[in-house]
């Protein structure tokens, strides 16, 4: 662990010398100045917060995180125009102008992923064609990734539960990664949900950050707001799908358990919260896998390396007689900033092939 705080720290280091000197340093007086103390201050800003965050109740927490991630999202992308300013003084730019371009596309970048996430999760529409389904149309609509923890709480819940219930959907899933803190301080923060409605019922699984917050306290708890969690286990639901759900992954995750025994005749939905389950739900001959985990990227470019992880980051694609769909993810995890992305809420219609 120390020597990995070692690196991290080098990092950063670097990262905010880099910023300083190609975005700052360029500037006339007192601008350079004025910067630099900035840089000095925040630069420590991130992990200090995330640190003292884990001793402090959310309420006290919360604005700590924030003034922590908002600098986060601003460095990455200030580091980002400090490259870009690099680029087009070696082109013969001069370097303040370059500082200013880069200082002033990176700001307005990031207060663009703030505007984003603050006009909450956008419906987004696709359509599935499944060859077994014996009625015109069946509508899902998919959570996942809400991570109602410390920044995210009872207003985004409120809000996100009406818009889903206005789609009238058939059925509602979560894939998963719904809870990100302790119980004790979320349990009115995630009331919400149990306003969801759909006439096929509210199903969930888990994903990776139901695992860091004591589990099974949460999964009882999920269960008593009228939520059922599929654990490695299916149902059928409507009379139309056989719905099947498995445990993350990174924890006991078991496909062939999950779809054994279920109706051949019906299409078989399974709702797993890392895409890449995707190769053991084409062994299983599921029809469509529904999946979250990757945020669509959250914040690009950076989200171009889940691609080196996931066969898929966002939206619909087939492998071999299998479709999978990811969502780019209902709420965020960190900076409540999205860039090239927007939290999603996902109505799936299965259509007959």
């Amino acid at each position: 662990m120390r020597r990995w705080f070692l690196i991290a720290l080098a990092i950063l280091t670097a990262s905010h010398l880099y910023i300083w000197w190609r975005l700052v340093l360029p500037l006339p007086a007192p601008y350079w100045q004025i910067g630099t103390i900035l840089i000095a201050v925040l630069f420590p800003v991130f992990p200090f917060t995330q640190r003292i965050s884990r001793k402090l109740p959310r309420a006290r927490a919360k604005p700590w995180l924030l003034l922590g991630y908002v600098w986060f999202g601003f460095a990455t992308y200030l580091l980002l125009g400090a490259v870009g300013a690099h680029v087009a003084v070696a082109c013969g730019v001069d370097p303040r102008d370059a500082a200013l371009i880069g200082g002033g596309a990176a700001i307005a970048v990031v207060l663009a992923g703030f505007l984003n996430v603050a006009r909450g999760a956008v419906v987004h529409h696709t359509q599935v064609p499944i060859a077994k389904l014996g009625i015109p149309k069946y509508t899902i609509v998919q959570l996942t990734d809400v991570h109602i923890g410390s920044i995210i709480g009872h207003d985004f819940a409120e809000q996100m539960v009406r818009r889903v219930n206005a789609l009238k959907p058939d059925l509602i899933v979560i894939t998963g990664d719904l809870v990100d803190g302790r119980l004790s301080e979320l349990r009115p923060h995630i009331e919400p949900l149990r306003n969801l409605r759909a006439r096929d019922g509210v199903y969930c699984v888990t994903g990776n950050h139901e695992y860091y917050w004591n589990p099974e306290d949460w999964l009882t708890h999920i269960r008593s707001l009228g939520i059922r969690v599929l654990r490695n286990e299916h149902v059928t639901v409507g009379g139309a799908v056989v719905l099947a759900g498995a445990d993350d992954s990174s924890a006991d995750e078991d496909v062939p358990r999950a779809v054994a025994g279920c109706d051949p005749e019906l299409p078989l939905v399974l709702l797993a919260h890392h895409p890449r389950t995707i190769k053991r739900a084409v062994s299983a001959g599921v029809d469509l896998q529904l999946s979250g985990h990757t945020h669509g990227g959250q914040l690009l470019p950076w989200g171009y390396l889940a691609r080196l992880f996931d066969p898929k980051v966002a939206g619909l694609k087939r492998f071999g007689s299998t479709w999978l769909y990811v969502s780019q993810g209902t709420g965020f995890w960190g900076p409540p900033l999205r860039v090239g992305t927007s939290c999603e809420i996902s109505a799936i219609t299965l259509v007959p092939a």
